[in-house]
C-alpha cells in the first residue's frame, strides 16, 4: 500500500477522498487530510464511510509516503521543502508554481524524492516529452474559455481588462507561458505543464481568449520540430469551478492510482 496525505479539501481534494472511499484508487490509502478551512474539511470527512483523520501539516507528512498538493500554488514551495526534508514524495496539481520556483525540481532530485506533476486539463504531454529528446522549434497554445472562467485573474486586474458583458470573442493575453501562468494562476496550469514538458516557459507562446457562450474550456496546442508537426485539440467540460475542467480531477485521480501500480502506459 502507498499512503498519501492530501493538502487541501476543496473540489479536487474531495474528489480524491471520494474515490478512495469508493475503493477506486487500488493500492493507495489516505493517511490524512489538512486544510486551511478545518471546519468544512472535518464536516466533509465525517460524511465518508471510512474514517480519514484531519492532521496538521507536519503530522500529515510524517504519515504519508506521498503528499498530494490540492490547495493552490502558494503552498507548493514550503510544502516541497518540508516533504523532501523527510524523504517523502510530492504530487502537485498547481504546476504553475514550478515556473516561479524551478529549483524545486532539483531539490527533489538532490533529495532522491519522487516529484509527480500530473497532466491535468491537457493531453499530449507524452508527445511533447518525446519530442524534447530532439530539437523542438516551436510550441504554441491557445486557451479559450467562457468569460466567467477568466474573471478575477491577476493579469486582468493589473491591466484594467474587464470580461463583463462581452458579446464577442476577445483576446485577453498573448505572450510567453511564464507570464501567462503568473497572470492566470487558477486557469493556466496547462500552459505551465506544456512549457515544462517542452522548450520552457519563455519560449512557449500562449494566447488567452474569452468566448461568450462557450460551454467548454478549449485548448489547442501545436508543436513543430525535427520529428515533424503535431496539433491537438481539447474540449474540457468545466467542473463545479468554471476555472477548472473535469479532466484535471480525473488526471489527478489516475496519477494517484498509478502510485501503487507497477504498470506504466505512455511516455
Amino acid at each position: 500500500m502507498v499512503s498519501i496525505g492530501i493538502v487541501g479539501c476543496g473540489a479536487v481534494g474531495r474528489a480524491i477522498l471520494r474515490a478512495a472511499d469508493a475503493g477506486l484508487l487500488g493500492g493507495v490509502r489516505v493517511a490524512g487530510v489538512t486544510s486551511s478551512t478545518r471546519g468544512p474539511a472535518e464536516e466533509f470527512l465525517a460524511s465518508l464511510r471510512h474514517r480519514v483523520p484531519f492532521l496538521d501539516t507536519s503530522a500529515l507528512i510524517d504519515a504519508s509516503d506521498v503528499v498530494i498538493e490540492a490547495a493552490g500554488g502558494d503552498v507548493v514551495r514550503p510544502l516541497a521543502s518540508a516533504a523532501f526534508a523527510r524523504r517523502k514524495g510530492l504530487m502537485a496539481i498547481s504546476i504553475g508554481a514550478f515556473i516561479d520556483h524551478p529549483g524545486i525540481v532539483n531539490e527533489a532530485r538532490d533529495a532522491g524524492c519522487r516529484l509527480y506533476l500530473p497532466s491535468g486539463a491537457i493531453a499530449g504531454l507524452d508527445g511533447i516529452k518525446s519530442a524534447s529528446m530532439g530539437r523542438i522549434d516551436r510550441v504554441s497554445m491557445v486557451s479559450r474559455k467562457p468569460p466567467v472562467a477568466w474573471k478575477g485573474a491577476p493579469y486582468l486586474a493589473e491591466h484594467g481588462i474587464s470580461v463583463d458583458g462581452l458579446t464577442h470573442e476577445q483576446e485577453l493575453f498573448s505572450g510567453p507561458a511564464r507570464v501567462a501562468a503568473k497572470g492566470f494562476p487558477q486557469n493556466l496550469n496547462v500552459s505551465a505543464a506544456v512549457s515544462l514538458a517542452g522548450i520552457g516557459p519563455d519560449a512557449t507562446t500562449i494566447r488567452v481568449v474569452a468566448v461568450p457562450g462557450l460551454a467548454r474550456n478549449c485548448h489547442d496546442i501545436e508543436v513543430e520540430g525535427e520529428f515533424g508537426l503535431f496539433r491537438f485539440h481539447v474540449e474540457n467540460i468545466p467542473s463545479e469551478n468554471p476555472k477548472t475542467g473535469r479532466l484535471t480531477t480525473l488526471s489527478l485521480l489516475r496519477s494517484v492510482r498509478d502510485l501503487a501500480d507497477p504498470v506504466r502506459i505512455g511516455t
